[in-house]
C-alpha cells in the first residue's frame, strides 16, 4: 500500500463514488485533488517536522522560502527564529491543542495556524499547517466575478482596489483618475451586480468559493505527496 492510501486513512469518506469506491488508490488520488482545490497553502507535517503532504500553494510557499523551507526532509523556517515558531506549534499540536503562529520575515508576516488531525500525546500527531489566504487566489475570484457580471477592465481595477480596502480618494489617487470617475465606476458596479452598497461588493466576493487555476503555474508545480 503506497503513502497516498496509507494517509487515506485520516478521511473518512462515507459514500465513494461507484467509479471509485472499489479502487482505494482511486479514492485516495480523489482525496488529494480536493485538497488542491482548497485555496489555503497546505502542509501535513509530523509533529517532529517531517514533511509529508504539501498542495500547490502548500508547496509554493516551501518553493519561495520566504518563511519556511524544506531541508533534509524537514519544513524549517527560514531564519532560526521562524524555526523556533514552528517547533512551538508543533509541539502544542503534539499535545492535541491548536496553534496560531504569527511568522515574521523583515516587514512580511504570514499567519499559520498548526492543526492536530489525531488529537493524541505523543510524538506520533500528524499536524497539518494551514498557511493564510494569499493575494493571487483572490485576484482570481475578482477576475471570476468581473467576467460573470460583464465588467469592463476599469470597473474589474476599481473593484480589486475595493477589496483590498480602499476608499474613494485612495482609488483615485492609485489609479491616477478623479474620485468623480471612481464614483462612475462604482455606479455602474453596482448596476451590472444588482447590490446597493458599495460595501456589499467587497463581501460578496469575499464569500466566493475559491478559484484557483486549472493548470497551476505557482513555483514548484502541484502539491506533492512524501512517500515514506
Amino acid at each position: 500500500m503506497d503513502a497516498a492510501t496509507q494517509t487515506l486513512a485520516t478521511f473518512t469518506l462515507s459514500r465513494p463514488p461507484a467509479a471509485v469506491a472499489g479502487d482505494p488508490r482511486a479514492v485516495a488520488r480523489c482525496a488529494w485533488r480536493v485538497l488542491e482545490e482548497i485555496d489555503y497553502g497546505l502542509i501535513l507535517l509530523s509533529a517532529t517536522g517531517e514533511l509529508q503532504h504539501a498542495n500547490q500553494l502548500g508547496w509554493s510557499e516551501l518553493t519561495r522560502a520566504r518563511f519556511l523551507r524544506v531541508d533534509d526532509g524537514l519544513v524549517i523556517g527560514e531564519t532560526p527564529a521562524v524555526t523556533q515558531e514552528l517547533r512551538r506549534g508543533l509541539q502544542a499540536a503534539a499535545l492535541g491543542r491548536r496553534h496560531m503562529l504569527m511568522l515574521r520575515e523583515g516587514g512580511d508576516v504570514l499567519p499559520v495556524t498548526c492543526v492536530p488531525l489525531m488529537p493524541t500525546e505523543g510524538s506520533g500527531t500528524p499536524v497539518l499547517l494551514m498557511l493564510a489566504r494569499q493575494t493571487a487566489t483572490r485576484n482570481l475570484n475578482v477576475g471570476f466575478f468581473s467576467r460573470t457580471h460583464g465588467l469592463t477592465a476599469a470597473e474589474e481595477s476599481v473593484l480589486r482596489h475595493l477589496c483590498e480596502g480602499l476608499q474613494v480618494k485612495e482609488i483615485a489617487r492609485v489609479k491616477g483618475i478623479t474620485p468623480s470617475t471612481v464614483r462612475t465606476h462604482l455606479r455602474s458596479l453596482r448596476e451590472k451586480t444588482g447590490l446597493r452598497h458599495i460595501r456589499l461588493l467587497a463581501q460578496r466576493v469575499a464569500m466566493l468559493p475559491p478559484m484557483l487555476p486549472t493548470n497551476p503555474t505557482l513555483p514548484g508545480g502541484p502539491g506533492r505527496m512524501v512517500h515514506q
